[in-house]
């Protein structure tokens, strides 16, 4: 299987695919198949099921990179923030379409899908989540943007 296949091949990468505990209603990103908070593990074996995330949240914390790792130099100053999903999870990811200093505690964000970046002279594009003002962010569903 080719690596571009594997990413497009795994729900959670492109569709926020997690899972939710039948037993304590606990929700999960990426999915589990068997529920760590439950008290006695296996009372969960079977009762996990899959649930979409609909990429709404808030910013519960945020920095402002401006040393970037090798490959995202042309995109500092960015803000990575820890996203609290209306459905429980916490999520990392860059926050897009706003300006650094307008990021702050408790922003309504929404998922949005962007491509993260090329590798090799084959031009592979990863794509995958960042986070985008509420207001600002296409709605569930629309294709990736650059």
């Amino acid at each position: 299987m080719s690596i571009a296949r594997f990413w497009r091949a795994t729900p959670q990468r492109y569709n926020l695919g997690a899972s939710k505990c039948t037993v304590c209603q606990q929700v999960y990103f990426p999915p589990r198949t068997v529920c760590p908070n439950c008290t006695h593990h296996r009372e969960s074996i079977g009762k996990m099921q899959p649930l979409q995330l609909s990429g709404d949240g808030e910013v519960i914390s945020y920095t402002i990179v401006h040393d970037a790792a090798e490959g995202f130099e042309m995109q500092v100053p960015y803000v990575l923030a820890l996203v609290r999903t209306d459905e429980g999870p916490v999520l990392t990811g860059a926050v897009v379409d706003v300006s650094p200093s307008e990021v702050t505690i408790g922003l309504r964000v929404r998922a949005t899908f962007r491509k993260l970046r090329e590798e090799g002279k084959a031009g592979v594009i990863h794509y995958g989540y960042k986070f985008a003002p509420r207001e600002t962010a296409p709605a569930p569903g629309a294709p990736p943007t650059g």
